[in-house]
């Protein structure tokens, strides 16, 4: 098993996604980057603890390639964008991937030179060590499959989940 530690905007988005994705074992919604020690979700929303909202997302490289999982990870939210995914503006919506060692960065910077051409911007995707890792409430953990009719899924989520489904179909559950 192999986890990657993601941060691509609200941690809900990206939780949904990999929660409906083939080879993953475990998503976990946390917090990571910052400078506060075991910042809860209200402290992270404020924008003041150096926080991103991240999930760390553990997979099976016999059912699907790392490859994959970073490459959903581009389509999934809009990594041109500096500290904001949509209405979510602020660091702890930075597009961020925090790696464990030298093999995780090289594959994140790979990934990153790889998206590129899908983009008419820059990615400004932030890499950087992982740090302290802290998992987010509970309440935080598959909000989606708990919570689809919120009005957050229907509005966000939906939409990233059928972008995602476009190209990425045969990994995902209907």
């Amino acid at each position: 098993m192999k986890t990657f530690v993601l941060g691509g905007g609200c941690f809900w988005c990206l939780d949904a996604l990999y929660q409906q994705t083939r080879g993953v074992t475990e998503v976990v919604s946390g917090y990571t980057g910052g400078h506060v020690r075991h910042p809860d979700y209200y402290d992270v929303c404020n924008g003041t603890t150096g926080h991103a909202e991240v999930v760390a997302v553990t997979f099976d490289e016999s059912i699907i390639g790392g490859d994959v999982i970073l490459d959903m990870f581009f389509v999934s939210h809009d990594p041109t964008t500096l500290n904001r995914q949509g209405y979510d503006v602020g660091t702890q919506y930075r597009s961020s991937m925090f790696y464990t060692d030298a093999a995780q960065e090289e594959a994140f910077r790979a990934a990153i030179e790889r998206n590129q051409p899908h983009w008419d911007k820059p990615i400004v995707t932030v890499v950087t060590r992982l740090p302290e890792f802290y998992t987010a409430e509970e309440e935080h953990q598959n909000f989606y499959a708990k919570h689809p009719e919120q009005g957050y899924c229907q509005v966000i989520i939906n939409p990233k989940l059928a972008k995602a489904r476009k190209y990425y179909s045969a990994w995902l559950a209907a």
